[in-house]
């Protein structure tokens, strides 16, 4: 078993390095460069698992310098999978993880005249892990510890990883009650929290030229000054006000105004989203240039010049912040376009010179996952086909379409429609998995809360308690929608990390580089010569991570990987 080691900063730039327990006894405090040196001589050795309260606040020196990090214990996200919600300081995973009542927390000085914090029990309490310089006599964690106004002394800096190491016993500890894989969850979590700050760090290759080139046919050339840039947004506009004589003066950004034009062409709809307007493409010229604006305006307004030029390096590479959980069901998420890159744009990724992509996405992964977190033997034997949806088809007597709109029908709430008769058939055919989900939704319209597969909390008791009869019910319905695919999707981010943690661990001797995780999508950016051996092993890790994230093989997994040298290369 890797020997817990904590590694904890202070706002100043110092830093602890604590080890206790076991064959292994170490306290070190001070300057963070020896600390790093002496960390990466401890990775080294490969028998330590890292412990700090979180990355984004602990381990960014070591991401820094390039210490690849194989096992870590991440406080806050092990209090996030062990308690749901976002909220993960160290105070409030501490209380949590010692049982300590939420409502107890003592706040943080503000150092006012009206500060009235110093009437908190300031006492240090007897604590037989070392941290009591940290602990109040009340038990929980001094509310100022960690804060950017912090200023700890040497033993307190030490006293705070001592504190650290006892808080991720404690969690580890808790989860095991939880859920037969909540502490393996932890270790997975943890994982793609460090790697969320490698993704950072190394950014995403972009082929600036071409970025250029698309955002130029979409927004128009680069203005020069800001009258210019009014001159080049007219001309956008001018594009679809030509098709409505009369109405030039109409606001393409005002929604009501939108309305209005239309539906002086005879196109009367409820609202101008996008999936309403694509019936009337036909109907006439200016719901089509209208769409077509819209994708040009995206680009000019979000992903124009000032996006390529704040957020893509001189290296060429873009960059933005990342999480490891959002805080619902738990999937990745990412800033300044990571996650939202228009499909126009797609090209402009490309790797580097002597370098190539392999990409990499999950198939069919939320019925899969259903097929393992139900425990539904009938529904497990279809994962073994490449396509889960044609050995249910032939189960249903349906053609695959049906089967597939049925299947996500279910995972999403839908009970009506094409899929109505086809539903009737699942539950008769795959009754434990149609059952899982229908205990999910019943346990929403309760608002009780969920959890993952992995044991994460889902929290659906903070959503609309009053209000009028039918708002309430039509709330209650929702709630249980959302909770019947939460338990999948949230299952299915956990597989997702436990991927990514395990490509990033068996690839990175090649060279390899995960640059992007979308969703259930990994690019991963290799040298051309390692290309087929990355593929070979990242599907490999599929296998092994997903024996591992379920405890047998009865569940087929099956990744869509290919070599390519843009994205926009990738089949969807």
């Amino acid at each position: 078993m890797a020997a817990l080691v904590a590694f904890v900063t202070a706002p100043d730039g110092r830093g602890a390095l604590v080890a206790g327990g076991g064959e292994t006894s170490l306290e070190l405090v001070g300057a963070l460069a020896p600390l790093v040196d002496r960390a990466q001589e401890l990775e080294a050795a490969g028998s330590t698992r890292w412990v700090w309260w979180s990355a984004a606040a602990d381990a960014v020196p070591l991401v820094s310098a390039g210490l690849p990090v194989a096992r870590c214990w991440d406080v806050a996200e092990a209090h996030r999978l062990l308690v749901g919600g976002w909220e993960a300081t160290p105070q409030v995973a501490w209380a949590a993880a010692h049982g300590l009542a939420r409502a107890g927390l003592p706040e943080a000085t503000r150092g006012d005249l009206f500060d009235f914090s110093a009437a908190h029990p300031t006492e240090q309490a007897p604590d037989a892990t070392g941290s009591s310089r940290v602990v109040r006599a009340d038990s929980y964690l001094d509310p100022d510890a960690g804060t950017a106004s912090w200023r700890p002394d040497d033993a307190t800096l030490l006293a705070w990883g001592r504190a650290a190491l006892d808080c991720a016993r404690a969690q580890k500890a808790a989860l095991g009650e939880v859920a037969p894989r909540a502490v393996a969850a932890a270790h997975s979590e943890s994982a793609a929290a460090y790697l969320c700050l490698e993704l950072a760090r190394d950014g995403l290759p972009v082929d600036r030229a071409t970025a250029e080139r698309m955002i130029a046919e979409a927004a128009g050339v680069r203005p020069e000054d800001e009258a210019d840039a009014r001159r080049i947004r007219a001309e956008r506009d001018r594009a679809v006000l030509e098709h409505t004589p009369g109405r030039e003066t109409t606001d393409l950004r005002n929604p009501l105004q939108v309305k209005e034009l239309l539906a002086s062409v005879g196109v009367v709809v409820p609202n101008t989203r996008k999936w309403v307007l694509e019936p009337f493409r036909e109907t006439h010229p200016v719901v089509e240039a209208l769409l077509e604006w819209r994708k040009a305006e995206r680009i000019a307004t979000t992903y124009g010049y000032p996006w390529l030029d704040a957020h893509v390096g001189p290296d060429d590479r873009l960059r933005g912040g990342w999480t490891a959980c959002d805080g619902a069901a738990g999937r990745m998420t990412a800033q300044n376009g990571l996650h939202n890159l228009p499909t126009a744009l797609r090209p402009a990724v490309a790797a580097h010179e002597g370098h190539v992509f392999v990409r990499a996405d999950l198939g069919q992964i939320e019925p899969r996952v259903l097929a393992a977190v139900s425990g539904d033997e009938a529904f497990a034997a279809a994962t073994r086909a490449d396509d889960l949806y044609a050995p249910v088809a032939s189960a249903l007597g349906v053609e695959r379409p049906v089967a597939k709109i049925a299947v996500l029908a279910a995972m999403y709430g839908q009970r009506s429609g094409a899929a109505g008769e086809a539903l009737k058939g699942l539950e008769r055919t795959y009754p434990v998995a149609m059952g899982y989900l229908d205990a999910a939704y019943a346990a929403g319209l309760r608002r009780e809360p969920l959890r993952t597969y992995g044991g994460r909390l889902i929290r659906l008791d903070n959503v609309l308690a009053d209000g009028p009869a039918e708002a309430v019910a039509a709330s209650d319905a929702a709630r249980g929608r959302f909770a019947r695919n939460a338990v999948i999707q949230g299952s299915a981010a956990e597989l997702f990390k436990a991927w990514a943690a395990t490509v990033r661990a068996t690839t990175r001797d090649l060279g390899a580089q995960i640059v992007l995780c979308l969703h259930d999508e990994l690019l991963v950016h290799v040298p051309q010569e390692n290309a087929e051996e990355t593929r070979r092993r990242l599907e490999q890790a599929l296998t092994d991570s997903a024996r591992r994230w379920t405890g047998s093989t009865r569940v087929r997994f099956v990744a869509d990987a290919s070599v390519i040298h843009r994205w926009s290369e990738a089949k969807d």
